[in-house]
């Protein structure tokens, strides 16, 4: 069964786990069939280094995002030295919160819309043995106090655009797409979070690999006077934007 699985296409580490945790390999090989992912199937991703739990009410986190959450060390670790306040706006399955909670041992403010993605994130905060202090908000809607570091992976998909069938079928849409060609967030958060930023700080976003000229002219409007860098990912496609004051 593991080389079947594999013959679609996974790796041999995630068909041996499959075939390892699943209860009806059978029914679980159907559902790949259909495109179903198969970190859903077993329940958990290794993000960072950390187990983080996955159901289909949260996105499924990617490599991408492991490259955001480094990025945002190295420049944290250059920028400040006391223990920080994070704010992670979409926090999901609270991968982003948990790791830089613990990486940075920082006091970390996780913020979801969806009650289960926050149950989920509660689960891995427990887990991986981190405390957050989770808000059910509509980004900044019920947000108190002020951040060193503003961090979001927010919902950056137009409506219109082409994504793979697995993801447009089974991942959360609340977590995919976006108004506005897929800018929505950006400019809500870009043009709302001054009262909630430290003198220093550090906005991270991961982007659409199309946006980042677009969102540069948004955080220069809001932020003319801080350096604002556009950062490529593991195949050189522009994937993060930050925004920084030190």
């Amino acid at each position: 069964m593991i080389n079947k699985i594999m013959s679609l296409g996974f790796s041999r580490p995630e068909s041996e786990e499959l075939v390892k945790v699943s209860k009806n390999i059978e029914e679980d090989y159907k559902k790949l069939l259909e495109g179903y992912p198969i970190q859903y199937l077993i329940g958990y991703v290794d993000f960072y280094g950390y187990k983080i739990y996955v159901n289909e009410n949260v996105l499924i986190p990617r490599y991408e995002t492991e490259y955001l959450v480094q990025k945002t060390i190295n420049y944290s670790k250059k920028i400040f030295n006391d223990k920080l306040d994070i704010l992670d706006l979409g926090t999901g399955s609270g991968a982003i919160s948990i790791v830089l909670g613990r990486e940075l041992n920082s006091i970390v403010t996780g913020v979801d819309i969806s009650e289960d993605a926050l149950n989920v994130a509660k689960k891995n905060a427990i887990e991986n043995k981190v405390s957050i202090n989770f808000i059910k908000s509509n980004m900044l809607d019920s947000v108190e106090g002020k951040y060193d570091i503003v961090v979001s992976n927010p919902p950056y998909i137009d409506i219109d655009e082409k994504i793979m069938d697995s993801v447009k079928k089974y991942e959360p849409h609340l977590a995919l797409y976006a108004k506005d060609n897929g800018l929505y967030f950006y400019k809500n958060i870009l043009s709302n979070i001054k009262p909630y930023l430290k003198e220093r700080f550090i906005i991270a976003f991961e982007i659409g690999w199309w946006q980042g000229s677009l969102i540069e002219k948004i955080a220069q409007e809001y932020f003319e006077n801080s350096n604002i860098l556009i950062e490529k990912d593991l195949t050189n496609r522009d994937r993060y934007i930050f925004i920084i004051n030190e």
